[in-house]
Parts: structure tokens; C-alpha cells; sequence
């Protein structure tokens, strides 16, 4: 047998193949046992969960990790080195949603987002959030993870693109119809160490044989190649100031933290996606352990992928090295080829599957969740338990089939992973505003975060529409529209957040503040003296040391490769 095989070999099909029955198993007999213990299905469990914090930490990262990151992380490492990393070096961000945040979703004892902007404005603002939310998640996040899906799995086993893409879409919403949030939660248990251990194993290994069998050599050999590339300014470092520098267009200078710091304040502190992740938790201390050991492991995907993908195109241009790669989106399949050992790469592949089951299936499971709780149950009271099961269920099968026609339109849109991240940073804003100025000051209207949503959404969504509509036509309106249009997406980020906040503040001085009682418990200034005190309860010294350690390696990450 070759076990230094660069091609999957009998063992690693049936590794794989013992592996997901394995896996299926196993979740087939948590989600038994919690029907068992609950005395049948509950909306609740099935939406929610319920698992301690060691669980909701691996759940908020594997809910993160998906094939944009095994496609499209390990691909922008291939092509422009650390740029993309600030949209991963998140981990502080996760953070704010323990401290911060988790108390006053806590208080106001909310299954979804939608619901705690009912509580502090009006229902249309929820309204609002919840089909700004699945439309996102529909044209972004499962199109995007189920495309980016199929490549992945086409680069690494062989498999024809849209095989690939449409199983993964499928075997995800079987999964998720019938196992809920407590699948994804065991599932998430499963798949987290071995997606961890296997892109580490895929980091070391490849390091090694760029220096020649020296993990040193070849970490010193990866940084000459990527100082070498881009004109000569080089992708070794995360910030681009130069207005010569080839890079700088895209990533310009200090705008890129404030822009990547706002879409993870979305994304980590607000969206459904990842809350809902926290929301089971049976207290806050449970909660907000969750959110730190999040935040360590949120630290790890620069390492896991897209540092392999530096790698894979220092590999590429290292005379005899004998590794290639038709794009740079293949980057992170042909190193695990290429690397990994016969029979390591079946179970590593396992993990990767499962991962990308996963980061799926939450979507589907948070999209089930919004329409069940935000718009159905609202509308049918009494609905039993079971329905409200069986409404979600069919919510995942439409978002299933809508993702699946959206494939074919998200393959004419250039590089997805900038796309995901620029239609992110059109919705952010707005959502970000509505929430910290919600939660923070007591003075803005339930009128103003109306307004302050709907105006924010439309913007970006018509900045959205002609970008893929219009092309090249900005280079020819005239300069006040060109603005508009051709600005950077980060810089544009920045000045929506501001005109939306400026927005929200003006409505609040001419509309009718709420009432005291509408406020009581879920905002800054309203909380009552248990509240306050449940919450200083929640926390211990343990908690602060280590929310610092997380704050402390982003920084030194920072600071190393600045």
C-alpha cells in the first residue's frame, strides 16, 4: 500500500464511508435520547437546543466554519495573502456578545433577534430584520456555502461540480429537518476537534515539506514568497497604507479594521445565525463561557486555512516541489491530496464534511426558526408544539430549494468571497445601529428604528441591485453618483453606519419615546437592581483572565503581522 499516496486510495473511501454512518449514528441516538428526556419534540429543543457551554463554543465556531473558508479563505491566502484576515481575527468581537449582549437577550427571554427588536420598537422593525435576514441568508450564506461546497468537494474528491453542490444541499436539509438545533449542537461536538486536527495536521505537514522536512524553514520560505508577491509590497502583512500599492484599492489602509470590525459586530453580536447558538443556554455564566471559548477557537481559522493557502502558492512556485493547482480556489483540497498521509486523509475529509453539514444546516435551522417564531406563530397562537415543529421543517425545504436556483446566478458574480463579504457589509449597517443605539440609549424612538432599518436596507440593497446590474457604468455617471457607486465597499461601509445613526437620532427628536415599561429590563439604563445584580453574579475572575487572553492574541497577531 502507498501511504504517501497523493490520490484518495481504497482506505480513505472506506474510512469515509464507516466514518458518516458513524457520525449519523450518533446523532440518530442524541436526538433519541433528548426526545426521550423531553417526553417528545419540543419547539423549543428543536429550535434552541439546550447544551452547556463547551458545546454552544464549538457550536458558534462550527456554525462559522464552512467551504467559503475551505474554498474561499485558503484561495484569498493563495492569491492575496493576509489581507482577508481581518474578517477572521474576530475572536474579541465574540466577546461583546457575551458581555454586552447575552444579559439583555437573557432578560428578555427571546427565541430570535427579530423578536428582542419587537420588544425595544415595533413589530414592523422585526418584520424587517427577519426578511432582511432571510434574504441574506438565501442569496449569501447558503448559496455561497453550498457553490463554494461543490468546488471544494470537486477539488478533493473528484466529484463533478454540481453533484457535489446539490448533495451537499440536500443531505444538509434531511439532516436539518430531522434533527433540529440538537443535531447541529452534536454534530458540532463531532466534527470541531477533527476539522481542527486535520487542518493543523495540513498546516505542519505542508510546512514541512516547503522547508525540506523544517517546519522553521519552510514558515521562512512561505513569508519570502508572499513578501516577494504583489508588485513587490508584498501579502505577508495585513495592512496596505501605500496608495501605490496594487492592494491598497481593495484594502485601504485603517478603513479595513473599522469595516471588518462592523460586519463582525453584526455577524458575532446580532445575527440569528450565530445567537441562536447561545440562546439555549441555561444561564448566563453558561452563556458567556460559550462566547469565550468561541473566541479562542474563532482565533484558529487564519492557521487552518488561510495560511495553508500561502503555502499551497509558495508550493506552487518552488521548483520540483510537484504540487499544482488549476486555481487558487483549489488550494486547500490539493494540500490535503498532497500532504496528508493515506487513511488520514478519509478521517480528516469526515471532519470536513461534517463541517460543511454543519455551517449549512445552521442556516437552515436559524432560517426554519425566524419564519416559525417571527411570522407563523404569531399568526397561529395555539398552534401545537408539533406543528410548530413540522412548520420549521418545511421553512428548511423552501430555503433548500431557493438556494439551490440562486447557484447558477452566484457563478456569474465574480470572486464570491469578496461578494459575500460586500453584500455583508451593505446589510451590516443598518442592523448594527438599530441595535446598539436599541440596547444603549433609552432616548431613541420606536419610530426611529423603523426608519433607521428600512432606509439602511434600501440603500445597501440599491447599491447592491446596480452593482450587479450596471457593471462598469459608474465609470461614466457623474461625479456625485460615481461616489455612490465607486467608492470602496469598506469606505462606503463606514458612512452608511454614520448616516443611519445621524438618521435614527434626528427621527428620535420629532417622534414619541417609549414608555418605561416597554424598556424595563432590555436596555442599558432600564434594567431593574435583580437584573443588574444576576448579571454582576454571572461573571467570575476566571471569566475576565480569560476574556482577556482573547483580546491579547488578536493583539499580538496584530502586532506580528502588521
Amino acid at each position: 500500500m502507498d501511504w504517501n499516496s497523493q490520490k484518495f486510495i481504497w482506505l480513505d473511501w472506506v474510512i469515509i464511508a464507516v466514518g458518516i454512518l458513524g457520525v449519523s449514528w450518533a446523532v440518530w441516538k442524541s436526538i433519541q435520547k433528548q426526545k426521550r428526556l423531553a417526553g417528545g419534540e419540543s419547539s423549543r429543543a428543536y429550535f434552541l437546543g439546550g447544551e452547556p457551554w463547551y458545546v454552544m463554543g464549538a457550536a458558534i465556531f462550527a456554525a462559522n466554519i464552512g467551504s467559503e473558508h475551505l474554498v474561499g479563505l485558503a484561495g484569498a491566502g493563495a492569491s492575496t495573502g493576509m489581507s482577508m484576515a481581518h474578517w477572521e481575527m474576530q475572536g474579541w468581537m465574540i466577546l461583546i456578545l457575551g458581555w454586552l449582549f447575552v444579559p439583555f437577550y437573557k432578560h428578555s427571554s427571546v427565541f430570535t433577534m427579530p423578536e428582542f427588536l419587537n420588544r425595544r420598537y415595533t413589530r414592523k422593525t422585526s418584520s424587517w430584520l427577519s426578511i432582511i435576514t432571510l434574504i441574506s441568508y438565501v442569496l449569501t450564506k447558503v448559496s455561497v456555502t453550498a457553490f463554494t461546497g461543490g468546488i471544494f468537494l470537486e477539488s478533493l474528491l473528484g466529484l463533478p461540480f454540481w453533484y457535489g453542490a446539490i448533495g451537499l444541499v440536500l443531505l444538509t436539509g434531511v439532516f436539518t429537518v430531522f434533527g433540529g438545533m440538537k443535531g447541529v449542537m452534536t454534530l458540532s461536538k463531532i466534527q470541531t476537534p477533527i476539522l481542527i486536527i486535520g487542518s493543523f495536521l495540513v498546516l505542519f505537514l505542508g510546512l514541512s515539506v516547503l522547508g525540506n522536512g523544517s517546519i522553521s524553514h519552510g514558515w521562512t520560505s512561505m513569508m519570502d514568497h508572499a513578501k516577494g508577491m504583489n508588485n513587490g509590497f508584498g501579502t505577508n502583512h495585513l495592512m496596505h497604507f501605500n496608495k501605490t500599492d496594487p492592494m491598497y484599492k481593495d484594502y485601504p489602509g485603517i478603513w479595513v479594521i473599522v469595516g471588518s470590525a462592523i460586519i463582525g459586530f453584526w455577524y458575532w453580536a446580532t445575527d440569528q445565525h450565530i445567537v441562536q447558538r447561545v440562546l439555549g443556554g441555561k444561564d448566563m455564566n453558561e452563556m458567556r463561557k460559550g462566547t469565550i471559548l468561541a473566541g479562542y477557537l474563532k482565533i484558529l481559522p487564519v492557521f487552518m486555512f488561510l495560511i495553508p493557502g500561502m503555502i499551497a502558492a509558495a508550493l506552487v512556485a518552488k521548483p520540483g516541489s510537484g504540487f499544482t493547482m488549476a486555481t487558487t480556489d483549489e488550494a486547500f483540497g490539493s494540500m490535503v491530496k498532497f500532504v496528508l498521509p493515506a487513511g488520514v486523509k478519509g478521517i480528516v475529509t469526515i471532519g470536513f464534511i461534517s463541517a460543511l453539514v454543519t455551517s449549512l444546516s445552521a442556516f437552515f435551522n436559524s432560517c426554519a426558526t425566524l419564519y416559525t417564531v417571527d411570522f407563523y406563530k404569531p399568526r397561529h397562537p395555539k398552534a401545537s408544539e408539533k406543528k410548530l415543529v413540522w412548520i420549521g421543517r418545511a421553512a428548511t425545504w423552501a430555503v433548500v430549494i431557493l438556494g439551490l436556483f440562486w447557484i447558477p446566478v452566484m457563478m456569474g458574480l465574480g470572486s464570491l468571497y469578496a461578494y459575500l463579504q460586500s453584500v455583508q457589509s451593505l446589510l451590516a449597517p443598518a442592523i448594527v445601529a438599530v441595535f446598539v443605539l436599541g440596547i444603549f440609549s433609552k432616548k431613541i424612538t420606536p419610530v426611529s428604528g423603523e426608519v433607521g432599518i428600512i432606509v439602511g436596507f434600501i440603500i445597501g440593497m440599491i447599491r447592491l441591485v446596480t452593482d450587479i446590474i450596471v457593471g462598469n457604468w459608474p465609470n461614466v455617471l457623474p461625479n456625485a453618483l460615481k461616489w455612490f457607486w465607486g467608492t470602496n465597499w469598506l469606505i462606503f461601509e463606514v458612512y452608511l453606519l454614520g448616516f443611519i445613526v445621524l438618521l435614527m437620532i434626528l427621527v428620535s427628536i420629532f417622534t414619541k419615546k417609549a414608555s418605561d415599561e416597554k424598556l424595563a429590563g432590555i436596555t442599558y439604563f432600564t434594567q431593574s437592581p435583580a437584573q443588574k445584580a444576576e448579571t454582576k453574579a454571572s461573571w467570575t475572575r476566571v471569566d475576565i483572565v480569560t476574556s482577556i487572553g482573547v483580546v491579547a492574541l488578536c493583539v499580538a497577531f496584530y502586532i506580528y503581522f502588521w
